[in-house]
């Protein structure tokens, strides 16, 4: 009977072995090959140069990649923490307020409407949202002189270039969140929340102290995926400002292209990249061990 199961097992394991051959072909090889890449200086012509850290050494004391970094870190406000508490509050109001008391077909509605700009291509949102920020005839400007206020050059100055990326993506983030949480919504025992109102608990008691902690799985997800979307981010701040003015929008992952790609610095754009990743593989590790433990704790 042993045999006959450990057999089974084997035969399982053979169909994994495909996805097993396609991951170690586009994510494993190339990962490594990045990192051996990293250590050496090469203009993507000839052979490699051997330098050892000395690329990881110039990104510590590089300037431009530390705003680089500083926008990342500015991206995870837009993508992960306003977008996650707004969320929250949205998918809370619709499921309590709108589906209960002016019917589902309505709240299916918002719903919809509000994960429609996670349908839409990043970069078609960015080039979108790059006409509405134009100087000369953009929707943006257009509204201010309604109201009379003055025009801003959203994107060409440097002062407001990053902000108006991190508005565009919190227009773009607030869907995926607010889908799962209406999702996880869905899942709480009405009774907890009946319970609660009969001992005189708002609707922020309820909010605060039975919706947030019973979703709080889903939380750690979204918080965990959209910040590891805003480290690597790349797409729209290529297809709206491609870094600049400046380097006012750089960000790491446009950084370690430009230098790959554009300067021929590839070493130094492989090394860029090496750390990028490490830093989203210690955050992921993070937050798994915090939900882990959560959950042997709640077992």
């Amino acid at each position: 009977m042993h045999n006959l199961e450990r057999r089974n097992q084997r035969e399982y394991y053979l169909f994994l072995l495909p996805g097993l051959f396609v991951f170690m072909l586009f994510i494993v090889i190339p990962f490594m090959t990045n990192i051996s890449i990293s250590f050496t200086e090469w203009s993507g012509v000839g052979v490699p140069k051997f330098i050892g850290i000395a690329n990881y050494a110039k990104a510590i004391h590089d300037k431009v990649f530390w705003i680089s970094f500083k926008n990342n870190l500015l991206l995870i406000i837009a993508m992960t923490v306003v977008p996650t508490i707004v969320a929250m509050f949205l998918a809370t109001l619709i499921f309590d307020v709108v589906s209960k008391h002016v019917g589902q077909r309505t709240a299916n509605f918002f719903r919809a409407g509000f994960y429609l700009p996670q349908v839409i291509t990043i970069v078609v949102s960015a080039y979108t949202w790059k006409w509405i920020f134009h100087p000369n005839w953009g929707a943006a400007n257009w509204a201010l002189k309604a109201v009379g206020l003055p025009a801003m050059n959203w994107l060409g100055d440097p002062k407001l270039a990053m902000y108006s990326i991190m508005i565009m993506m919190i227009w773009f983030q607030i869907g995926y969140p607010l889908v799962i949480f209406m999702a996880a919504l869905q899942r709480i025992d009405p009774q907890l929340q009946e319970s609660a109102a009969i001992d005189g608990a708002n609707w922020w008691n309820v909010f605060v102290y039975i919706t947030v902690p019973q979703i709080r799985a889903e939380i750690y997800v979204v918080v965990l995926t959209t910040m590891i979307d805003a480290l690597k981010i790349f797409g729209p701040v290529y297809a709206m400002t491609m870094g600049g003015p400046g380097n006012a929008t750089s960000v790491a992952g446009y950084f370690s292209f430009k230098n790959f790609f554009e300067r021929g610095q590839v070493g130094y754009g492989s090394a860029v990249a090496t750390i990028l990743s490490a830093i989203i593989l210690v955050v992921a590790i993070i937050f798994v061990s915090i939900q882990s433990k959560r959950e042997r704790a709640a077992a």
